[in-house]
C-alpha cells in the first residue's frame, strides 16, 4: 500500500482557496445543493446527530453562540448569534450570563427571548421524560439554565471548565419557542418554526427540502440568498452526476479524491475545491465482553498490527481517510506531538519491530492463528476501506478475520447490544472540543457512545481530572495519560486516522469557507452566487 512521497505530495496539488474575501457579495438567486441520505430521521436538532438533520434544517434556526462564519476553520474561535456578548464568567468560573438581542423574530413574528433559550437548553440538557437528547451526556457540567428577565439567560454550573464554551457552540443546539416546547416537547421532530436566515417552505419526504429568504433575519443585509433547495441523494453515483450537470452545485459533507479528480476532469475551471482535516476519527472497537477480546494483550497485538505511518499516504489515495493522530483532533492546542506518540503502541516509527511484539503477545496469551469476525457497515467511504486495511494487516501478524457487513440501522443495533467481536466504528464530532469528544472513549458505565463493554475506574478517574484542570499544561499532561491509557496499556480503542475533507462545488458559489466539520456553519446566511 506504500506509494512514493512525490505520489502522495502530488494529492496535495488540486486544493484550492476560497474566494478572494475582496469580491462583492451578490444577492439573489436559489442554491441547490445535495444531501447524501434518503431524508434526516427528524427535524428536531436537540434529538438527531446526523448531518442530515443539520443540512436540511440549519437554516431555519439560530442558536446562542457558534464557531465563527468568518473563519470556522479556527477550532478555538467563538462568536455570538442571539447574544449580543459572549460573558466573562463569574462566581469562580461558574456563572455565564449571556445578554440577549431584542431584535430576533421567529417565522410567525413573535420575539425570541432568553425564556426561550433558557428553554431551548433546558430542553437539551435535562429533556423531559421520553423525549431523547442526543449529546445531553455532554453537558454534565450544568446544574441549571434560567432566564430572570427577558434579556438575560444564565448558565449555572457545577463546576468550572474549559470545555463549556465549546460545547456551547453546538451546531444541533437550535433555539426553538418556549411555549411549543412547554405544551408539545415532540412538536419539533415533524414541523420547523425557527429564527434563522430562512424560513420554511416545502419538503418532500425522499426527495427535497426548501427554503426561502426570512425578510426579518436579524443581521443586516443577510441572507444574500433568495432561498436553496437540498436534494436528498444516497449514492453517490446520483450525487456527482447532479454536480456534473449543474442541477445542484456543492455537497457539503465532502467526496473522496477519486471524486474529487472525476469532477475536476468534468468541470474544469469551473470547479473550485476546498480540503481540510475533518474531525471524523475511524476506530476499530473490540468487544472486551467477548473472549479472548477481554485480554488486553489481544487488543494491543492488533493495534501494533496496523502501520498507520506507512500507510496513510496510500489511503489518502483512495478514501476519506488521511491524517495519523491520535484521539485528540490534530491541530488542537491538546493534540500529540509526532514524538508523543511515538510512545504510543500501533504508533511506533518501526513497524518491523510492532509486528514482532505483537506476534508475541499472541503467543503468550495463546492466540497463535486468532481467527475472528469483523463487524462493519455497509458504507463504502471508508467503513470498508478501513476494514480491508485493517484485515489486510492483521494477516501479517497470522490472524485470520472476516466481515460481517451490515446495513446501518441493522449494523447500529448490534453495537449497542453487543453482538459482535470487533467492530468498525467511527467517531465524528461538530466543535473541536477534545475534553468532550473523549466521551466516546469513556466505558460503556459512563458513556452511551462507547460500545467496547468495559469498565475502567483509572480511566474514569483521569478524564474527571482533566474535565476539571483549569491549568492547561496539566491538563494536556492528563491528556497524554488518558490516550495512552485507552490506547495503549489497555488498548480499549484502535484509533486509525481522520478523515480528510475534500468539498468541489462550481465556482459560482461564494462565500463558502470549509471547517473540521461538515456539521459546522450550514445556516447558508453568507453564502452567494456569481452567476
Amino acid at each position: 500500500m506504500k506509494h512514493s512521497i512525490a505520489a502522495a505530495l502530488g494529492l496535495l496539488l488540486s486544493l484550492a482557496l476560497p474566494a478572494n474575501a475582496a469580491e462583492t457579495p451578490k444577492r439573489g438567486g436559489i442554491l441547490s445543493f445535495m444531501i447524501p441520505a434518503d431524508s434526516p430521521p427528524s427535524f428536531d436538532g436537540h434529538r438527531e446527530n446526523t448531518f442530515a438533520t443539520i443540512h436540511a434544517v440549519a437554516p431555519f434556526y439560530s442558536v446562542l453562540i457558534r464557531a465563527n462564519p468568518d473563519n470556522p476553520a479556527d477550532v478555538t474561535q467563538f462568536v455570538c448569534d442571539v447574544c449580543t456578548e459572549i460573558p466573562a464568567p463569574t462566581d469562580n468560573g461558574k456563572t455565564y450570563a449571556f445578554p440577549i438581542r431584542g431584535d430576533v423574530r421567529f417565522s410567525d413574528g413573535s420575539t425570541l427571548t432568553a425564556f426561550d433559550v433558557a428553554a431551548s437548553w433546558n430542553h437539551i440538557v435535562d429533556p423531559p421524560p421520553g423525549v431523547i437528547s442526543a449529546r445531553g451526556g455532554y453537558y454534565s457540567m450544568i446544574d441549571k439554565v434560567e432566564a430572570p428577565d427577558a434579556k438575560t439567560a444564565v448558565f449555572h454550573l457545577k463546576f468550572a471548565t474549559s470545555a463549556f464554551l465549546p460545547a456551547l457552540a453546538d451546531p444541533y443546539a437550535f433555539i426553538y419557542k418556549k411555549a411549543i416546547l412547554d405544551s408539545d416537547p415532540h412538536w419539533y421532530e415533524a414541523k420547523v418554526l425557527g429564527s434563522g436566515p430562512f424560513r420554511f417552505k416545502e419538503y418532500q419526504s425522499g426527495q427535497s427540502i426548501s427554503g426561502v429568504r426570512n425578510p426579518d433575519y436579524y443581521r443586516p443585509g443577510l441572507p444574500y440568498l433568495d432561498g436553496f433547495t437540498g436534494i436528498f441523494a444516497e449514492k453517490q453515483a446520483v450525487r456527482v452526476s447532479a454536480i456534473k450537470s449543474d442541477r445542484a452545485a456543492i455537497e457539503f459533507r465532502g467526496f473522496p479524491p477519486a471524486t474529487r479528480d472525476e469532477l475536476t476532469a468534468a468541470l474544469g475551471d469551473k470547479l473550485t475545491v476546498q480540503e481540510s482535516d475533518w474531525n471524523c476519527g475511524a476506530l476499530i472497537t473490540p468487544n472486551h465482553a467477548r473472549k479472548p477480546f477481554d485480554d488486553p494483550r489481544i487488543r494491543r497485538a492488533l493495534t501494533l498490527a496496523i502501520d498507520r505511518w506507512g500507510d496513510a499516504a496510500a489511503m489518502a489515495r483512495i478514501t476519506v481517510s488521511k491524517t495519523v493522530g491520535g484521539i485528540v483532533f490534530p491541530t488542537s492546542p491538546l493534540a500529540a506531538t509526532k514524538a508523543e506518540l511515538h510512545q504510543i503502541a500501533g504508533y511506533w516509527p518501526d513497524i518491523d519491530k510492532s509486528r514482532a511484539e505483537a506476534r508475541r503477545l499472541l503467543k503468550e496469551a495463546g492466540a497463535e492463528g486468532l481467527t475472528f469476525e469483523l463487524l462493519n457497515r455497509n458504507v463504502d467511504q471508508p467503513y470498508k476501506f478501513n476494514a480491508i486495511w485493517a484485515i489486510d494487516s492483521w494477516s501479517k501478524i497470522g490472524i485470520k478475520a472476516t466481515q460481517r457487513v451490515l446495513p446501518t440501522g441493522p449494523y447500529d443495533e448490534a453495537l449497542r447490544k453487543g453482538d459482535f467481536a470487533v467492530a468498525v466504528d467511527a467517531e465524528c464530532q461538530n466543535i473541536v472540543n477534545p475534553l468532550l469528544d473523549g466521551t466516546k472513549y469513556l466505558p460503556h458505565t459512563v458513556s452511551s457512545a462507547n460500545y467496547g463493554n468495559y469498565d475502567d475506574p483509572v480511566e474514569i478517574d483521569i478524564y474527571n481530572r482533566m474535565l476539571r484542570e483549569p491549568d492547561f499544561g496539566k491538563q494536556r499532561n492528563l491528556m497524554r495519560q488518558f490516550e495512552k491509557l485507552v490506547l495503549d496499556t489497555q488498548a480499549h480503542e484502535m484509533f486509525l486516522l481522520w478523515r480528510y475533507r475534500i468539498v468541489p462545488y462550481h465556482s459560482y458559489v461564494k462565500g463558502f469557507k470549509i471547517s473540521p466539520s461538515h456539521y459546522v456553519n450550514q445556516d447558508l446566511a453568507t453564502i452567494w452566487l456569481d452567476k
